[in-house]
């Protein structure tokens, strides 16, 4: 059949996959003709919009050049200037081998979280190099994969500390010296788990009393260097953990925090070469002494063995305690900046221990040269010991001199009318520095008349004498040949979207198209410091305000945060906005969260951080709510009922019928109903939750609106409200505090990805985003069409329907066969593919999500593998192979199983060339199956000797 004809120009032929034709096939065995049709027969009446179409009031659809066009008008009209703010982001220099390798190829931007260690070895060395630089640099025993931003770090790392210290005060000393964004999140966090912050001028001593913490700043947000040692000594006698917030860069010359006694440490590793991005994404990172590890919050990276006795690397310990422990979670952190952490780990491997301290030295140098000329003309200079940032005191002139220095393309740091702070950093030029001695009327030295003998040079109790990075990762790719290789390397042992589809249930994994990522580096939009003046970002913030409204619009709510920098703390943003209001309306003791027993696992652990209390509530035989249960727990809890978190469609991936139903009695009962967004891609154009009941909802931008995965980060989780919970979305964490204060450091969180999410939308329309959505479901019921003879579907919804996913159970096939859900998952490596999510909702099945992206052929392509899987399952069933010794338990199979001894009953033709794998296009997993208990028994998690890899 020829081809229904593609409109070079319609960005909406580009990113649905299948055609006109295309889409016939996938409609035809759920026997209607349209998509149209479809929605009819899916979708439950009552959630649609009354009328026909989308309802959307979106802007007509643009191309690929108009959207690039309006996308550089907005870049236009911002003014990046030289930043001299610092304030934890600092102006750095990305390796172009890196951002052209990392940053910009989608083997590393559209690869998934690597809960499939055996396809994702190459992005699991690169975050167990970041795990190793940030153990060196902090000279702590164990760090892991990265945390979402500093302040977040710091929150997490406070309740770490209580969890840990033997002191059951229930105070916290923070550091007056402490960065006021983290400061902000730290109060936020505090307060609806019960912790008493104690913030104190720490120059004197700790504050009488006892606390379970203490939150030190080495250097300090002012940018003084303290010695601590005595400090955290003190701290120790009261039986309470030590945090450290520090610096990476400033490590390589600064006595690490590990070595005064730190218990953890918190920091950013934005300066490796991330761009500052109106605020984010950054990778931020949290070390702990190895009595901590089992408590880490997080994802670590382990290194274990394969089948084969060969070092693999894997995520360990609790990586997915969310799942598991549900409310008993300690963090409900279930995502980190995967993509920013491997660009910060290839970073310290480009540039070496050397290259670190020789920037470092460069950017102390520099700052000590500044205030050595400011104190010449009799500039108060606050502090004696600084890496980077010089803190003066000008009694009535901090405006005046900011200004002449913005007047001249600097921008500094203004505290009140008396003091300024010059933060320098890795790009800051010897001319910007001449032109910040000019606006104090002071002139610039020559370098070669400094020495690094006076005033801020570092104490020699305070100079690093230990070794890092001594690992040959971080001595070898120096010259950009090596570094291209080394990256290239570790990109060809994964699998992303840049080589098939992955059809991982819940987690859209959907195109992210270059037009979308086009705009990320623009240096308008990467180079713009968070707290410079707002009208340098007049562009960037116009395009959120518009982004905002536009989610509104497909949303059905009136009010939109997009500070929450991942679904998790889309979570806890909406939960304290509930919170915050039934406490505005004299109803505080509303603490009960009513949670499907089906849910997402963050969902209990958000509650109980927001303070609540979580009630389950049961599912039914089809997977849908209890009714009966669920009015049976709301009479019971009545009159403390604060919420119910629903996803819908369900977890199981239905349109479940009584969704009104359910929101009607909660709001009977006077609580609030939560909307997940997890399934939105299955709504889009169709029903909008904050009409059929929702009074609020976290959107994961990156699933339904195309910001890609990272690898497991970035992500942005906004938040949406009706108007009566408007008043209590997050606040600025530099503003004035609301009545919630900040969920992450930056008041638009993840700022610089989100024009991906606009270009989506712009290009789309609402016609578009209703023919991803119906497209995405008709992909879904034609898989389970396909399947069901083979694989049984566990649940569908009215008319034998799934949503936009469908769930394979193999628990029966279990029972009879000894192959595993596991075994299945494995062997799908074999055939090239990435596994369906396991295990989740249910486990022994798989859930299957095709999206609107991946066309007819590679839908097929996958359906045949899975049948053809099935046809293995068989033959173990009919005694041809072993249950002990077949081709799915000896999944995944690598190249060297083409090579030396063989003695299984399958041939190796059988192992490693499937039906429908041809050579040519063949993809090897690096290595065998990964001994996942062995390597939580023996926990590894950086660089192992290199003797270990032969």
């Amino acid at each position: 059949m020829t081809p229904a004809p593609v409109d070079p120009t319609d960005f909406r032929d580009r990113h649905i996959g299948p055609d006109q034709h295309e889409t016939s096939a996938l409609l035809a065995p759920s026997g209607v003709e349209t998509l149209e049709e479809l929605a009819d027969a899916v979708v439950p009446a009552s959630i649609r919009p009354a009328g026909s179409g989308h309802g959307l009031s979106l802007p007509e659809p643009a191309t690929e050049a108009q959207t690039l066009a309006e996308l550089r008008a907005f870049a236009d009209r911002n003014t990046v200037l030289a930043s001299m703010i610092g304030m934890g982001y600092h102006d750095t220099v990305t390796p172009l081998v890196i951002q052209r390798n990392i940053l910009q190829n989608p083997a590393w931007y559209t690869a998934y979280t690597p809960y499939q260690p055996e396809i994702s070895q190459g992005r699991l060395e690169a975050l167990l190099n970041f795990q190793t630089a940030v153990a060196d640099l902090t000279a702590l025993d164990i760090a892991n994969a990265s945390m979402l931003d500093e302040a977040t770090a710091a929150a997490e790392a406070m309740t770490l500390a209580r969890r840990t210290s033997r002191s059951k005060s229930p105070r916290f000393v923070v550091d007056a010296d402490t960065l006021p964004q983290t400061l902000a999140v730290l109060r936020t966090r505090a307060v609806p788990l019960g912790i008493e912050l104690l913030v104190a001028d720490l120059d004197d001593g700790l504050p009488v009393g006892d606390c379970f913490g203490v939150l030190l700043s080495y250097p300090g947000a002012s940018g003084a260097v303290r010695d601590h040692t005595d400090l955290v000594a003190a701290a120790h006698e009261r039986d309470a953990k030590v945090i450290a917030a520090t610096d990476l860069l400033a490590l390589t010359l600064l006595r690490p925090p590990g070595e005064i006694g730190v218990d953890i440490a918190v920091g950013s590793s934005q300066r490796f070469g991330v761009p500052m991005g109106f605020g984010g994404p950054h990778a931020a990172f949290m070390a702990v002494r190895s009595e901590l590890q089992r408590q880490l919050p997080g994802r670590l990276v382990g290194v274990s063995r394969d089948a084969d006795g060969a070092a693999a690397f894997r995520l360990a310990l609790q990586t997915r305690e969310q799942h598991i422990r549900r409310e008993k979670a300690t963090s409900n952190i279930c995502t980190a900046q995967v993509l920013l952490a491997v660009m910060a780990s290839m970073y310290a491997v480009y540039h070496g221990p050397s290259g670190l301290t020789a920037i470092a030295e460069k950017v102390h140098l520099d700052a000590v040269l500044l205030a050595g000329a400011l104190r010449e003309r009799g500039v108060t200079v606050v502090h004696d010991s600084f890496f980077d940032t010089v803190r003066v005191e000008v009694p009535g002139r901090a405006g005046a001199i900011a200004a002449a220095a913005r007047a001249h393309g600097v921008n500094l740091w203004r505290d009140g009318d008396d003091h300024l702070q010059i933060s320098v950093a890795e790009a800051t030029t010897a001319e910007q520095i001449a032109v910040v001695l000019r606006a104090f009327d002071v002139a610039a030295p020559a370098r070669d008349e400094l020495r690094f003998a006076g005033d801020g040079v570092l104490p020699a109790a305070l100079q690093r004498t230990t070794e890092f990075l001594t690992h040959p990762v971080f001595n070898t790719h120096h010259s950009e040949t090596n570094m291209l290789r080394y990256i290239r390397r570790l990109s060809d042992m994964d699998l992303a979207l840049d080589r098939t589809m992955i059809p991982l249930g819940s987690c859209t994994m959907k195109l992210n198209a270059t037009a979308e990522m086009e705009a990320v580096t623009w240096p308008e939009f990467a180079g713009l410091h968070p707290y410079a003046p707002a009208e340098d970002a007049a562009g960037l913030v116009d395009l959120i305000g518009q982004l905002e409204r536009w989610l509104c619009d497909i949303t059905g709510y009136d009010s939109v945060s997009l500070q929450p920098n991942a679904g998790s703390q889309g979570e806890f943003a909406g939960l304290l906005a509930i919170s915050a209001y039934h406490a505005s309306r004299g109803e505080g003791h509303r603490d009960i969260c009513l949670i499907p027993a089906s849910a997402h696992g963050t969902n209990a652990a958000s509650a109980v951080m927001a303070g609540m209390k979580v009630v389950v509530v049961g599912t039914d035989d089809d997977g849908n709510i209890d009714l009966d249960d669920l009015h049976a727990k709301i009479a019971v809890h009545a009159d403390a009922l604060a919420a119910i978190m629903v996803t819908y469609p369900s977890t199981h991936g239905v349109y479940e019928e009584t969704i009104t139903d359910i929101a009607d009695s909660v709001h009977a009962a006077g609580g609030q109903v939560y909307v997940d967004g997890a399934n939105l891609n299955a709504l889009v154009g169709l029903a909008r939750p904050g009409t059929f009941g929702g009074d609020v909802s976290h959107l994961n931008l990156h699933k339904t609106f195309c910001i890609p995965h990272g690898g497991g980060g970035p992500g942005v989780g906004p938040v949406a409200v009706r108007a009566h919970l408007a008043p209590f979305l997050p606040s600025d964490p530099l503003g004035e505090r609301g009545a919630v204060g900040p969920v992450s450091a930056a008041r638009y969180g993840s700022a610089s990805i989100l024009p991906i999410s606009w270009a989506y939308i712009r290009m789309m329309g609402g016609d578009g985003l209703r023919r991803a959505t119906l497209t995405a479901v008709a992909s879904a019921n034609y898989v389970a069409s396909r399947l069901r003879d083979h694989y049984p579907v566990l649940y569908t919804g009215h008319g034998g329907f799934v949503a936009h996913e469908c769930i394979l159970d193999l628990r029966g096939i279990t029972t009879r066969t000894g192959v595993t859900v596991d075994d299945v998952a494995k062997r799908l490596a074999d055939y090239g593919f990435h596994a369906p999510t396991m295990s989740f909702p249910v486990a022994g099945t798989l859930m299957v999500e095709p999206t609107e992206s991946e066309d007819l052929a590679e839908i097929d392509r996958f359906v045949d593998a899975m049948i053809a899987i099935r046809g293995e399952i068989e033959r173990v069933a009919n005694g041809g192979w072993p249950v002990t010794d077949n081709p799915l338990r000896g999944a995944p199979h690598t190249a060297a199983s083409l090579v030396g001894d063989w003695d299984h009953p399958y041939s190796r033709s059988e192992a490693v060339f499937p039906a429908g794998v041809t050579p040519a296009h063949k993809y090897f997993p690096p290595v065998r199956r990964i001994d996942g208990a062995f390597g939580d028994r023996n926990l590894v998690c950086s660089c192992p000797p290199i003797e270990s890899y032969q």
